[in-house]
């Protein structure tokens, strides 16, 4: 192959990364303007105050955070106060917003793909309803442990399926309530040892689910997470 083939193919690559980029940023968009015509969904977010009063305190203050599938930056905004925060996301419009509203500094990824930041730059990294919508999450979690430093923190949150509700839908042969987004459906068992292949968990906690306080296996609906990088 000359000099002039291989440039080629070599630009052809890159564009067909970019196609599949861009491919997978109108599922999203075309999902979400569906869902609520009108691009209502952003500025809104799934349990942003309880989200952001928990998150906010396991993160604490003074720290390098990314926050993955950051989208307009509705959650991430709290936690700008004495954080250094980058929002990151497929979404350029969503990015966008985040950046002129919130201020957020903000970079567009592919969670299915290598991150592009270096090794051990954060000190915490947030995944919030985000893990259920990978086809590939160890690809993430493995990413997600390279860009924290050690004992970083890794915060987040996934709604459950297989709760009591869930299994019943299931025995009389009906789907699982879903958005068609999700490609995961999580167990409470199946997320921790998809964590712990990764972290040490130091915490998982019921987001929503009103019986879940005495079994989350069979009431919560939503669970928080909080790890650790070894």
């Amino acid at each position: 192959m000359n000099r002039r083939s291989w440039g080629a193919s070599e630009r052809q690559k890159e564009a067909s990364v970019v196609t599949e980029d861009d491919r997978l940023e109108g599922i999203y968009v075309e999902h979400h303007r569906r869902d609520q015509a009108g691009g209502k969904r952003l500025g809104q977010a799934f349990l942003e105050t309880e989200r952001a009063r928990l998150f906010g305190q396991w993160i604490g203050q003074g720290k390098d955070l990314l926050d993955l599938g950051c989208r307009d930056g509705t959650l991430t905004r709290h936690f700008r106060e004495g954080n250094r925060v980058v929002g990151a996301d497929i979404d350029r419009k969503a990015l966008e917003s985040a950046r002129t509203q919130y201020g957020i500094d903000v970079q567009r990824v592919n969670l299915n793909a290598p991150l592009p930041f270096p090794d051990a730059r954060f000190d915490a990294v947030v995944l919030a309803e985000t893990l259920e919508h990978l086809p590939y999450p160890r690809i993430t979690l493995g990413e997600v442990k390279r860009v924290l430093r050690a004992r970083g923190t890794f915060v987040g949150n996934v709604p459950l399926f297989y709760h009591l509700h869930g299994r019943w839908r299931v025995l009389r042969g009906k789907r699982l309530d879903s958005d068609p987004t999700h490609c995961q459906y999580f167990s409470y068992d199946s997320l921790r040892e998809l964590l712990q292949g990764f972290f040490t968990i130091d915490e998982i906690v019921p987001l929503k689910g009103r019986l879940a306080r005495y079994s989350m296996r069979l009431f919560a609906r939503n669970v928080a997470f909080r790890c650790r990088k070894p």
